[in-house]
């Protein structure tokens, strides 16, 4: 009988089990609660999402300025376009205008430049004209060369050749029938080397026939390799069926 007092000891005092009173609510209240809980919580969203709205909408003095900024701000930048439009324009058509007057001066200066040379040739054998006539036909000799001319063309390697031939004393009162042979001495890397034109057979073998009566004017052009360098060039005439030539002259390009 003794044991059963302490059993009872050993579940009171600090050591006890805690124990929670609770009030009994019943579930029609906790839902009316709950409802008016989120009802509350709905008028307090809507109202945000009102207040921001009317906000947004409300005449605001800075942002109509700044409205007004902006559409000045695009009309500016519209102007502008325009005007970088015209400019563009502008140099595009000076540039072309440039561009055409550089070419037609460019060709203005080669046709001066041609006139000039042509001019020069042209008082070169006016002279030797004039000393032909001083001359006796009959002691002249039955073919000459004057203004015999080599210089270098527009091409690596290309020359261009003129000459004047006389025909006189007993050859000027019928057609002289012959050919032109041009001996060009090279050097190239050293070596020296001769190179006749036309060479026997050639294709352009005929441009070098000569047909004319008193005096003829003949010019053309040759072609060496590019590396190599003219030290000087020897014109010869032949007549038709000659092996000698009746007419020679020696120039160094220039």
């Amino acid at each position: 009988m003794a044991a059963r007092p302490r059993k009872l000891r050993r579940h009171s005092g600090i050591a006890a089990s805690k124990v929670a009173v609770r009030s009994h609510v019943p579930w029609y209240w906790r839902g009316l609660w709950m409802g008016t809980l989120l009802a509350a919580t709905a008028v307090a969203a809507g109202g945000a999402v009102w207040l921001h709205e009317l906000g947004r909408k409300a005449p605001d003095p800075s942002r109509g300025e700044l409205e007004r900024n902006l559409a000045q701000a695009k009309r500016d930048l519209s102007t502008k376009e325009r005007e970088l439009q015209q400019l563009r324009a502008a140099a595009d058509a000076s540039a072309s205008r440039i561009v055409i007057e550089r070419t037609a001066a460019h060709k203005l200066a080669q046709q001066v430049r041609s006139l000039a040379q042509e001019n020069g040739r042209l008082s070169e054998e006016l002279a030797i004209f004039e000393k032909m006539l001083s001359t006796d036909w009959r002691a002249a000799p039955p073919l000459a060369i004057y203004h015999f001319r080599v210089e270098p063309d527009l091409l690596p390697g290309e020359y261009h050749y003129r000459m004047l031939l006389l025909a006189s004393g007993a050859h000027r009162d019928k057609d002289f029938q012959g050919r032109l042979e041009l001996v060009v001495s090279l050097s190239d890397g050293g070596k020296r080397a001769v190179l006749v034109i036309p060479q026997k057979g050639a294709s352009g073998a005929s441009a070098f026939r000569l047909s004319f009566k008193r005096f003829d004017r003949v010019e053309g052009t040759f072609r060496i390799d590019a590396t190599a360098k003219v030290d000087n060039v020897q014109a010869r005439v032949y007549k038709n069926g000659g092996a000698q030539p009746l007419a020679s002259e020696r120039v160094n390009p220039g």
